[in-house]
């Protein structure tokens, strides 16, 4: 029984210190990857390193618990992100040499109810270039990450109305609608969901037992990591699992590092795993061949051996020290992750990390490149430190001379109870601006948003966490109110999607019909301290109010019996009904109090 436990305890501690010990290239990287983490100030990440069909090194560092402090290690899971598109993508090529499909084919043949913005898209995309981010489409990621939807056919149907900002095939640019539209086209064409499809013939085959696909997985795995990001450059702090839902054929995989080994030993062995194909040598070698350019990928002065940038499927292609690299990094709300691998050189990288938006992952897949191809090494982390620093200088200087924007003394041109209701865009969603305490606030489906006034009708939205509004940090973003021509709050432009002019989403008022014979109720003259207001209705069906020495009251009706001043801000009136149904009172709710005034019989 002893002999067990022991030979049990040096398993575990194998596994935990990985294998650099039988490397020589790999001495001394423990010590080299804890100074990553401190740089980082990440919680933890793990790594896993591959060569041919063998696991050299895998370990984690930090904490998956970063409260609990409960370790990471190499059997951690992680959410991987965009790294999952890859996997998307080999759906489709194991789909072509099953002979269902064909990379030429249009979307639209498998999809019919799926049409793009105009007919030049409609007629000429094909599957090749959902793959290689070829259409013409910008991102559009807020129509998916602010408004998210479980159905995978809803969400594309929102790809209609997506302009373009390019010809097909022009211009090389990331969108995530297309890898979800893969996965639909798998779905049609198999019968089965794309969750299905990446179990049975990636997960099943290459023994990830504890990879999963949604963020219940997530949850109730027993060895899962937190998401974590860096605040005002200091702070861990904890942030919600982000549930991708219907988006998931972008990136919804959540694996380890352990299990992650065995994918690249796929792309490492011409699409074979223990012997066994589950990947076509061909497809291999198209989906990690370049299928589109990104950018012109030219040297710098300070790494004249690192240079190209060019897309396959699913995979982003570049020249490392001059040795052919591919590679996928993943970003989901509080982790990164990074896929990389050398098909030369046989030599596959992976790093998951519970940090938003990490420099871990790039960090880690330099320090080990270096060390495992033999190349002179460079110092990534004090790089990465030197630049930091060189980075909040700069923005300090920039702060300092910058001027700002913002026109002083300006107000509102409308009161803010008209600009509530309902904001929608078919292409993106629909959402809510609300009145409370004499603040407007945007209600989107997984956020809530404080909109503080900036200048004129442009407003600033600020996300009301647990903690409260922060108010000191802008992201940018204005929500920009746009009248029609009865000086009505028509629309609202916003400046989410870099590519276009601004969204526009339509407004709907957020007010009630009131009915004349119900505004009948509250005619009549109230007495507030010797003082006689008159309630009366004009226009048909508008009700008004008097008080003498003052203009005459338009009443905007808000809820049953409740009803704010067109034109001053913060002045609302609430009738008072008594037992026998009939009005006897009247609030005037105003800045600088509450006076009631009786209805004269």
């Amino acid at each position: 029984m002893k002999k067990t436990i022991l030979l049990m305890c040096c398993a575990w501690l194998a596994t935990s210190l990985g294998y650099a010990q039988t490397d020589k290239r790999l001495k001394g990287i423990d010590k080299e990857l804890e100074e990553v983490l401190s740089a980082t100030k990440a919680a933890g990440f793990a790594v896993a390193v591959v060569e041919g069909d063998k696991v050299l090194y895998s370990r984690g560092f930090g904490y998956r618990d970063y409260e609990k402090k409960i370790p990471t290690d190499a059997n951690t899971l992680f959410a991987i992100g965009s790294s999952t598109k890859a996997f998307t993508a080999a759906v489709l090529g194991q789909l072509r040499d099953e002979e269902k499909l064909s990379f030429e084919d249009s979307p639209l043949k498998y999809i019919p109810e799926f049409k793009f913005y105009n007919n030049e898209m409609n007629n000429q995309i094909m599957l090749k270039d959902l793959m290689s981010h070829r259409t013409g489409l910008g991102r559009h990621d807020f129509a998916w990450y602010l408004f998210p939807s479980a159905s995978k056919d809803s969400l594309l149907m929102r790809v209609k109305h997506h302009e373009p900002f390019a010809g097909v095939r022009k211009e090389w640019y990331y969108n995530n609608f297309m890898f979800l539209a893969q996965g639909v086209i798998a779905e049609r064409i198999t019968g089965k969901s794309w969750e299905e499809n990446i179990s049975e013939r990636f997960f099943e085959p290459l023994e990830m037992t504890n990879s999963n696909l949604s963020i219940d997985g997530l949850k109730n795995s027993e060895n899962a990591a937190f998401g974590y990001k860096l605040s005002k450059e200091e702070t861990i702090e904890k942030v919600d699992y982000y549930d991708i839902s219907g988006m998931s054929p972008a990136g919804s995989i959540n694996s380890s590092a352990n299990e992650m080994a065995n994918w690249l030993k796929l792309w490492l062995n011409e699409g074979k795993f223990k012997g066994k194909k589950i990947l076509s040598p061909a497809y291999i070698s198209e989906a990690m061949s370049s299928q589109m350019i990104v950018s012109a990928g030219l040297p710098d002065e300070k790494h004249t051996d690192m240079h190209l940038s060019n897309y396959g499927y699913g995979w982003f292609i570049s020249s490392y020290r001059g040795y052919y690299r591919v590679e996928h990094g993943g970003n989901i709300d509080g982790f990164s992750a990074n896929v990389a691998f050398f098909p030369s050189d046989k030599i596959g990288i992976i790093v998951l990390a519970n940090q938003d938006g990490s420099a871990v992952p790039w960090l880690v897949r330099n320090i080990l490149s270096d060390r495992l191809l033999g190349v002179q090494k460079t110092n990534w982390t004090k790089e990465f430190a030197d630049g930091q620093e060189k980075s909040k200088k700069a923005l300090l200087e920039v702060k300092k001379n910058s001027t700002e924007g913002k026109i002083k003394n300006t107000k509102p041109s409308h009161i803010l109870q008209e600009y509530t209701g309902k904001y929608a865009h078919p292409g993106y969603g629909a959402f809510r601006i609300e009145l409370k305490n004499d603040s407007l606030f945007a209600v989107l489906p997984l956020q809530r948003l404080y909109l503080k006034h900036y200048h004129y009708d442009v407003f600033e939205p600020f996300e009301v966490a647990k903690q409260g509004v922060d108010t000191t940090e802008s992201g940018g973003l204005k929500f920009n109110f746009v009248g029609n021509d009865a000086g009505e709050i028509s629309t609202l432009k916003m400046k989410i999607e870099p590519t276009l002019p601004p969204i526009e989403f339509e407004h709907t008022p957020n007010t009630i019909k009131v009915e004349k014979e119900a505004l009948e109720k509250y005619v009549g003259e109230y007495e507030l301290a010797g003082t006689i207001i008159k309630a009366y209705i004009k226009n048909e069906n508008v009700l008004y109010v008097f008080v003498p020495g003052q203009p005459e009251y338009e009443l905007v009706p808000t809820e049953k019996h409740k009803f704010s001043f067109k034109v001053l801000e913060g002045f609302k009136v609430a009738f008072v009904e008594a037992a026998d149904g009939a009005i006897s009172e009247v609030l005037f709710i105003q800045p600088n109090g509450t006076f009631k005034a009786t209805r004269k019989k």
